[in-house]
């Protein structure tokens, strides 16, 4: 919460240096001049962020230099010095390139995400001196006037001088229904247009927007939302952190009080110990793995709002997607007029004509729209009175005209009783996989709601979306892994399910009328039973999304309406195509640029190789952390002082941990995550530590019965988790390649390179030949040690899953 306070405090000095300006009314035809804007934005009355969309480099850098572990090494640092061991502070040089590494990696993702959301960013269409601009939203001024059409989200509170618009302000009150805002009526920043048109002047800009109100405290609860590896390794990392003060402690005081020892060797045998107990680089390594991950996606036009979503896609099983924008083209075009049997040309004229009436009334605020007036070119010049835009809710649009009122839908819900009656043609129509609208007459009075008598049908207009190139390669990857594909679309369920089937989708056969199911349980049932679901509500994807996760599910959505907004907000990774409307985008926590849902296997692929390389990388951490405390403990039963110094915890840190872990972390890794990441990490790194332990513990006691010298055992016991280092490097890079056999080999070179040739600075020193003897039994017992403690291990947890129900087939075998 401090860095929430910081920023108010900020927002609140902002709003200090504000000068009172002059408020004007304009022209909403006309709009602010261009001396008028230049004189609000002098006085500071200019509609910016009260957030920035990232950390700022001085956060960056104080956030990776500030923290708790490299306060512990700071003291480590003093107490060493002080006791005159600086061969010691070999692990300062390690500490301080990982900070770098770390401010280095996260300052270059921010320029490359700050860049890509400054693309993206929201842009609105303003009147100013007589002339329609757009411009980013964050350089709106107070008074100004904007056009806000369907699918815009509102960036600040506004005052409705002309037009009249459909808007869902379910992000601010919860509530999904559509409310008709005319002139004079107010809109508030936050909600978005439905359907409709409208010039609106902005009362309150930035800081005194209701949606400003509600940003920080949006954005901190975006900030505590972690994913699973990041949860666990917070709970790792304070685990470690809350036990190494009271072990240090207890080391020191019984060496020196129990073991006699000076004051130096207690104090370095603490260190080493303390130092072998921190996952110093593990953090550092998730944080690092994760931007450059961030960097590789928006090279491919992938822009993240949260870097953690990576790790959510890639534990996805269910993936909810709509069949426009997504399976096809984000276009329209209009395939046929069809006139139905109630339509008399004598009587009533061109219908082609009645059709181009109804068309360039209405403006070109959707796909449907623009496709419409595309084809329907002419008109008989009549003029109507008033109109209604399309709303996802009522699946209708109107104009009406002196004479009558024409009304474009969707067949269900604007034929109402009589549907049935025209259900065969309808069907027909729609399993050759075009979209089927009814254009017809209205008798009653239209109020933007849905409608209360059946529309009398004169025509039905067949529309057509193109299918993506890639759409049945993408669909395939995705059936590959496992990942189960629902799609949710209003087009009629069986125009749907044709177009699913020749994208290549999974059961697209296996469909379902939306508007049949009526109660939860009837949504709770289809969503988990059938592919592919109709004319569905704004609401019932929401309930569709939620029915997923409540039996379990990881549910990624796609969308890019603004009826996609609150399912969206649900799911537990939301994907927005850039093309569609801002609120959708703002909403999502991944924005596809290029509007390509291709190249999402890439973003899931991702994913998985950093949660599954930083839980192989983890591993190596967990072993030198759950042996160095075992081996603490050790020593206080066993009343020896830890064997190790700190220089010598540096050396196989450094080849055994550090510098695999970090090139394991960056290679390609495909693998389907399974499991709990701490317990996926913790498993692995348990045999090897065990082994370390009773490996170092045997050598150090068998070591003091034979007579063999402190510094002997201190260099064999280095050498022994040398040796079992590589054995559990060797295990976790299997298969092995190229790649991973060079740096298991380049790890073993400098491992000896540096034992040799800089042996003083690293205390490895020459050994006896009982101490050698001694070491080459303990190395020889290691390996049979390791192989049965992993197999009794792995053992344990296939019968704990089988009594819990969860143990796979492939385990079983």
């Amino acid at each position: 919460m401090a860095r929430s306070r910081n920023k108010k405090t900020e927002i609140e000095e902002e709003i200090e240096k504000r000068i009172p300006t002059t408020r004007y009314n304009p022209d909403y035809k006309v709009g602010l001049t261009a001396q008028q804007v230049q004189e609000h934005r002098l006085h500071g009355w200019v509609n910016r962020a009260v957030d920035p969309p990232s950390k700022t480099t001085k956060e960056i850098v104080h956030e990776n230099v500030f923290t708790y572990f490299n306060l512990i090494f700071l003291v480590l640092a003093i107490l060493l010095c002080l006791v005159g061991s600086f061969r010691d502070l070999t692990f300062l040089p390690v500490i301080i390139a990982n900070t770098l590494i770390g401010i280095i990696q996260e300052v270059r993702a921010k320029k490359v995400l700050d860049y890509l959301t400054m693309l993206n960013a929201p842009k609105a269409t303003v009147v100013r001196d007589g002339k329609r601009s757009l411009i980013d939203a964050e350089e709106l001024v107070v008074d100004d006037i904007v056009i806000f059409k369907a699918g815009a989200q509102v960036c600040a509170d506004a005052q409705v001088c002309a037009g009249e618009v459909q808007v869902n302000e379910s992000l601010l009150t919860g509530e999904s229904d559509g409310i008709t805002k005319h002139a004079g009526d107010q809109l508030m920043s936050g909600s978005f247009i439905i359907s409709g048109q409208c010039h609106a002047r902005l009362d309150k800009v930035g800081e005194d927007s209701y949606i400003s109100k509600l940003t920080l405290e949006a954005k901190e609860m975006q900030n505590g939302e972690q994913s699973e590896m990041i949860r666990s390794l917070d709970k790792l990392v304070k685990c470690v952190g809350v036990a190494i003060i009271p072990i240090g402690i207890i080391l020191v005081a019984q060496s020196l009080v129990f073991q006699n020892a000076s004051f130096h060797s207690s104090v370095t045998s603490m260190v080493a110990a303390v130092i072998g107990m921190i996952p110093e680089g593990l953090y550092l390594l998730a944080s690092v793995a994760l931007a450059v991950s961030s960097i590789r996606l928006a090279q491919q036009k992938v822009l993240l709002h949260d870097m953690k979503c990576i790790e959510t896609l890639a534990r996805v099983d269910v993936l909810c997607v709509d069949k426009t924008g997504t399976i096809t083209e984000n276009t329209m075009k209009v395939q046929e007029l069809i006139p139905t049997e109630q339509y008399d040309t004598e009587k009533m004229g061109s219908l082609r004509l009645m059709v181009g009436d109804f068309v360039s009334a209405m403006t070109n605020d959707n796909i449907t729209m623009a496709a419409m007036k595309e084809y329907f070119t002419h008109s008989s010049g009549a003029k109507a009175i008033s109109k209604t835009g399309f709303s996802s809710a009522t699946k209708y649009s109107s104009a009406t005209f002196e004479d009558k009122t024409y009304v474009l839908g969707a067949p269900e819900f604007v034929l109402l009783d009589d549907y049935e009656q025209h259900k065969e043609k309808i069907t027909e129509l729609a399993s050759t996989g075009a979209r089927v609208l009814v254009f017809g007459t209205y008798a009653a009075e239209i109020d933007g709601k849905a409608l209360t008598e059946p529309v009398t049908p004169l025509g039905y207009i067949l529309l057509a979306n193109p299918i993506r190139e890639a759409a049945k390669e993408t669909f395939q990857y995705f059936a590959e892994q496992g990942v189960e594909v629902k799609v949710i679309s209003g087009d009629n369920p069986v125009t749907v399910s044709k177009v699913a089937k020749t994208a290549g989708i999974k059961n697209a056969e296996n469909y379902v009328d939306a508007s049949s199911l009526e109660t939860e349980e009837d949504i709770k049932k289809a969503i988990l039973e059938k592919t592919v679901f109709g004319r569905v509500t704004p609401n019932q994807k929401r309930q569709f999304v939620q029915a997923l996760k409540e039996a379990g599910k990881t549910v990624a959505m796609t969308g890019d309406g603004v009826n996609d907004v609150l399912a969206l907000k649900d799911a537990d990774c939301s994907i927005a195509m850039a093309s569609g409307s801002d609120a959708a985008a703002q909403a999502s926590q991944i924005v596809l640029l290029e509007s390509d849902f291709s190249c999402m296997p890439q973003v899931v692929l991702e994913g998985r190789r950093v949660v599954n390389n930083i839980q192989r990388s983890a591993s190596l951490f967990l072993v030198k952390n759950i042996f160095s405390f075992l081996l603490s403990l050790f020593s206080v039963v066993f009343m020896f002082t830890y064997p190790l110094e700190p220089s010598q915890v540096s050396l196989i840190s450094m080849f055994t941990i550090g510098i695999p872990a970090f090139f394991l972390a960056l290679e390609p890794n495909k693998n389907i995550i399974k499991g709990h990441f701490l317990t996926n990490v913790f498993l692995k790194a348990l045999p090897a530590a065990l082994t370390d332990a009773l490996a170092v513990g045997a050598l150090v006691i068998f070591g003091k019965t034979f007579g063999v010298g402190e510094q002997d055992i201190s260099t064999a016991a280095t050498m022994l988790l040398a040796i079992v280092g590589f054995m559990i490097l060797y295990k976790i890079s299997a298969p092995m390649n190229k790649l991973r056999a060079g740096i298991l080999g380049g790890c073993i070179a400098g491992l000896l390179f540096c034992s040799i040739y800089l042996n003083q600075l690293f205390a490895i020193s020459g050994m006896t030949t009982k101490c050698i003897m001694l070491f080459v039994v303990f190395a020889i017992a290691t390996e049979p040690v390791l192989r049965y403690l992993t197999i009794l291990l792995g053992k344990g947890r296939f019968y704990y899953r089988r009594l819990r129900g969860k143990a796979s087939s492939e385990e079983e075998a």
